[in-house]
């Protein structure tokens, strides 16, 4: 089990410093496509962090995943988007 808790903690951390990332290009270049994807990893963040530390049981546990089904619509409407609004097409 505290193996367990620990992945988790690590792949939270890892979603932040992604979401940092892609923050750090957005303040660089004003692209939505990368505010977007830093807005995605911090709700990946998230959604990890609250299964992990909510301790709930496991049949009702699938309302927390909104959150990462809220990242993944992001990230296919900020790409579509970008995709859509290309200069020259």
């Amino acid at each position: 089990m505290h193996l367990g808790i620990f992945l988790s903690g690590a792949t939270t951390a890892g979603f932040i410093v992604a979401g940092a990332f892609f923050l750090r290009f957005w303040i660089r270049t004003r692209d939505s496509l990368f505010a977007a994807f830093g807005a995605a990893f911090f709700l990946l963040a998230a959604n990890q962090a609250l299964v992990t530390l909510a301790n709930i049981p496991q049949e009702y546990l699938s309302w927390a995943y909104v959150l990462k089904v809220a990242a993944f619509g992001l990230l296919i409407a900020a790409i579509v988007r970008k995709n859509v609004n290309k200069p020259g097409a």
